[in-house]
Parts: structure tokens; sequence; C-alpha cells
């Protein structure tokens, strides 16, 4: 399974930006699907994830301010993130758990801006 993750980019604090990440093939709604992101110097954490049926899982950090969907007809999960402050800053990486498999996209930049 491939993961291209697109949406990223810079904006200024309390901007928004919407994150897609595309799987090259069905991922099947009862797998999660999802983001963590990686800030410079922090350890990869996980942001929000969704299984078809079951309500989403998100951070605290992005409770109220981020909103993940997936389009399962089109291998696609999003994540909408409103009121961005400087913290959001990372690269945000997409993935799916297919079983026991992980798989990961290459990776996207936000940068915030004050």
């Amino acid at each position: 399974v491939q993961l291209q993750a697109s949406g990223g980019g810079s904006v200024q604090a309390g901007g928004s930006l919407r994150l897609s990440c595309v799987a090259s093939q069905t991922i099947g709604g009862w797998n999660n699907m999802g983001w963590y992101r990686q800030a410079p110097g922090k350890q990869r954490e996980l942001v929000a994830t969704k299984r078809s049926g079951r309500d989403p899982i998100y951070a605290s950090f992005a409770q109220d301010r981020f909103t993940i969907s997936r389009d399962n007809a089109k291998n696609t999960v999003y994540l909408q993130m409103n009121s961005l402050n400087a913290e959001d800053a990372a690269v945000y990486y997409c993935y799916a758990k297919v079983g026991t498999d992980v798989f990961w996209g290459q990776g996207t930049q936000v940068t915030v801006s004050s």
C-alpha cells in the first residue's frame, strides 16, 4: 500500500489547512487510517485516527480544532485543521493500518507563522 499525502503549506496563526492522503488501493473501512505528526526534536505523535462506523479518536491538542474524515470510495482520508498555532508546525504523516501491517505516507510539511 502506498500513501500519498498533500495539502501542507505555510499559514498564519489562526488559519486553516486541509490535508489529504490517498491510498493506492482500497483500505477497508474497518481498518484505521489517520494522521501523526512530528515536530523537530520531538517524537512522532498521534493527531487523529478513524475507522468507519466508529467515532474518531483525537489527541487532546486536536480536539475541537481538527476534524478527520474518510472517503472510502476514494481511498482517501482528510484532516481539516482550523485555528492553527505555532505548536502545530510539524511534518504530518498519514498512515493506514491493515491487519497487523502499518503503512506510512511521505509526510507533508505544515508551517505556522505568527
